[in-house]
């Protein structure tokens, strides 16, 4: 800030003259920067302790940034939620409009260009009523109001309530401190620096702090664009936020408005016509309600939640739990993050067609998530819930789509993942690739028994898991559907989701490459981020671990760009009130997994949805998925993409996670299967061919014709060939395609 230079008042002669005039009173005291002063001459004695008093006191006060609100921002710069204790918005003197300006010095303090941080003609005037019997008027400057609103705010802001001291409780000492503090602050600061803080600083009551927050929460716009009546109302509050407020006490805050504008007048301020118009104009409040944190958040609450633990579980952003949330709550950071709002909105709204907010009685649990290929991005995070729902709606404090902790065992408020069932399938498919095999090698789908003591291959570790009718308590592997136990293509087991087709695949691998495979991928369990995805019973291979939705779609979008992995990202960037710009995550992309890999997985998750286990949910777009689900429909999926695009899509149970789905409430009807196609597959297809369109939805690359069909060795010629009968047409027609599978 700019140094003040005075034209009228030498402070030092002025407080000289003061302090011999004032003093200290034996009987009460003096209360110099109050409103009460004792109407009496003091001795001579009396001054020059006085002074002497004055002189010892600290005259330094470092003015730091107001403790300011917090906004979340979505990827377009729309808000999503605010966070503050204080809600305070700070703007430059020149953001604000000259009738606040006008009116806050016509009200406060007339003089406050003449006087150099104490108005001796104020206080003398305010002497000499009350010596002579009359009400207790105000002699205090806004310089002086400053120093009070800053010292008391600053305690406030640290947690030192207990220091604070109002009114009465305020010492003698501590009066002159403040005027002594007022005639430092006008030495250092110009007066329009000092008008601009204390327009910053000041309480509007309904905790609005400073100027830009109380014309956005009373009258809807911002402090420039305030009108006369409206910079008089506000004005008027200063003097006691309480009595004067708009809101409770409409009858004094227009009675107050009047009041300042007829000083604006008597001051030439204003003009008799525009006095006389403000006068008759009704207050006219627009009142924008105060809410902070992600509960009352626009869009998006649990990816608001989401962010917000990001940023309280970095030590980057404080070295301490209270610091990152002091941080939140007062630094005045402005959050942008990756969310898009279109495609959030599009997310959020396919829930009424499935699973409502006012009227799931089963509690059926819905969520959508989707990440950028390439980049990382979380681009939506949507689910049926609210952190604080209406009456007859349902609350959960999970995000159903995230891990229950970040790596450091720091709560994220997720669900922690569920059972992915066939979803997981592709990793294994993945890895048979990335051994060798073909696409079209064929698969023995009819070996249903994994009996105790089959020869597993995992070098990571040992693998078991018993599928034998002969073992008790044990059956032979099912598929979902009968007719597929059998010889098919390794394609035809995956697009199909054989369970027979993905253990045979596997039994052929060493199980340490698959988890490889699913960890280059992205994947881990939910409940523990730190731990890869478990293996040592093959069950897994199937889909019995827990991962979250957020993860699931990251890996799949490893598949979706040609095998570059990157970690799903949520913040764009962070600064704080002066500027300072903060270090946020990076997604870390890397090429994990083979193009090749990657594009002969994609090839075969593309014939899910035309001819395999999502037939029913194709896209207007080239598109790939894979739908997964758990016994008894606990847990059901469908996680799919486009070039651009990478969703997965979950519908289950969130508060009891073995609870089956079959025959619950579900789009308005209850039947007795449901899988991953059915409704979060429907879900995912309606979403998709609303927002994959706006980005990349151009064709994948093929595989390489090497990794599609293994190599054929003809047969010796025999010596006499069989003669042609005319009778084998049979073995020129190609067998009929299966039928599509209506379960997974």
């Amino acid at each position: 800030m700019a140094a003040k230079k005075h034209p009228i008042f030498d402070t030092a002669t002025t407080l000289g003259k003061l302090m011999l005039f004032l003093g200290v009173s034996s009987i009460c005291g003096v209360l110099i920067a109050g409103l009460m002063v004792p109407a009496v001459a003091l001795t001579g004695n009396t001054a020059t302790s006085s002074i002497n008093f004055f002189d010892q006191l600290p005259d330094d006060m470092t003015v730091g940034v107001p403790a300011q609100s917090s906004v979340v921002l979505a990827s377009d710069g729309s808000v999503l939620a605010k966070f503050y204790d204080q809600n305070r918005t700070e703007v430059k003197l020149a953001a604000i409009s000259p009738f606040m300006k006008n009116a806050i010095i016509a009200v406060e303090d007339s003089r406050y260009y003449e006087h150099g941080g104490i108005d001796t003609k104020g206080l003398l005037r305010a002497v000499s009523a009350m010596a002579q019997g009359g009400d207790r008027q105000g002699a205090s400057t806004i310089t002086q109001q400053y120093v009070n609103n800053v010292i008391i705010q600053t305690y406030a802001a640290n947690g030192e309530k207990d220091k604070i001291k109002l009114g009465a409780a305020k010492t003698t000492g501590d009066k002159v401190r403040e005027i002594k503090l007022a005639i430092a602050m006008e030495k250092k600061y110009s007066k329009d620096d000092i008008l601009q803080g204390y327009l910053n600083w000041v309480y509007f009551a309904n905790n609005n702090y400073g100027i830009e927050s109380a014309a956005s929460y009373y009258f809807g716009v911002h402090a420039k664009d305030l009108t006369l009546p409206q910079a008089a109302t506000l004005a008027g509050v200063v003097n006691s936020p309480t009595y004067y407020d708009p809101v409770a006490n409409p009858d004094h805050a227009v009675s107050r408005r009047n009041m300042v504008l007829d000083r604006m007048l008597d001051q030439k301020k204003i003009d008799k016509k525009q006095h006389d118009a403000a006068v008759k104009a009704k207050i006219d409040l627009k009142i924008t309600p105060n809410q902070a944190g992600c509960a009352t958040a626009v869009r998006g609450e649990y990816f608001c939640q989401y962010v917000t633990n990001l940023i309280l579980n970095d030590p980057v952003y404080g070295k301490t739990k209270a610091d990152r949330e002091k941080l939140l709550a007062q630094g005045g950071l402005t959050i942008k993050t990756t969310l898009d709002p279109k495609l959030q909105d599009a997310a959020q709204a396919q829930f009424a067609n499935f699973t409502p907010m006012n009227n799931n009685p089963d509690k059926v649990g819905q969520a959508l998530v989707t990440v950028q290929p390439l980049t990382g991005k979380i681009l939506a995070m949507a689910q049926n819930t609210k952190i604080n729902a209406p009456k007859g709606q349902w609350s959960s404090d999970y995000n159903f789509a995230v891990d229950r902790v970040d790596t450091k065992g720091q709560s994220l408020g997720g669900a922690g993942g569920f059972d992915v069932g066939s979803t997981i399938k592709p990793f294994t498919f993945a890895e048979w690739l990335n051994d060798g095999h073909k696409i079209n090698e064929m698969v023995d789908a009819s070996v249903r028994k994994y009996p105790v003591g089959y020869p597993w291959v995992n070098t990571c570790g040992t693998s078991k898991g018993i599928y034998d009718s002969n073992y008790p308590g044990s059956t032979d592997l099912q598929n979902a559907e009968e007719g597929w136990y059998r010889r098919l293509t390794a394609r035809e087991g995956l697009y199909n989701s054989l369970n027979t087709a993905t253990m045979y695949t596997a039994s052929k691998l060493d199980l340490c490459n698959i988890q490889k495979m699913m960890t280059a991928a992205g994947i881990h369990l939910g409940e523990n981020p730190n731990k890869p995805y478990d293996l040592s019973n093959t069950s897994s291979l199937l889909g019995s671990g827990e991962v979250a939705p957020l993860t699931m779609a990251s890996a799949f979008a490893t598949f979706a760009s040609g095998g570059v992995h990157c970690d799903p990202i949520a913040l764009v960037s962070i600064t704080n009130a002066k500027g300072d710009k903060f270090p946020v995550p990076s997604a870390n992309c890397k090429q994990t997994i083979k193009p090749e890999v990657a594009a002969g997985v994609v090839s075969v998750l593309q014939e899910v949805l035309v001819r395999g286990s999502g037939y029913q949910i194709p896209l207007n777009f080239p598109a790939g998925a894979k739908t997964g689900t758990t016994n008894d429909s606990q847990q059901t999926w469908t996680t799919g993409f486009t070039k651009g695009l990478v969703t997965s899509s979950w519908l289950g149970s969130p508060e009891n996670k073995n609870r089956g789905n079959n025959d619950k409430l579900i789009a308005g009807t209850r039947i007795p299967y449901v899988d991953g196609a059915t409704y979060a597959g429907k879900a995912w297809q309606g979403y998709m061919n609303a927002v994959a369109g706006s980005f990349d939805t151009g064709a994948f690359p093929a595989p390489p014709a090497s990794m599609v069909n293994p190599i054929v060795v003809a047969p010796p010629t025999p010596v006499t060939p069989a003669p042609n009968t005319g009778n084998d047409k049979g073995n020129n027609t190609k067998p009929p395609a299966p039928t599509p599978k209506k379960k997974d």
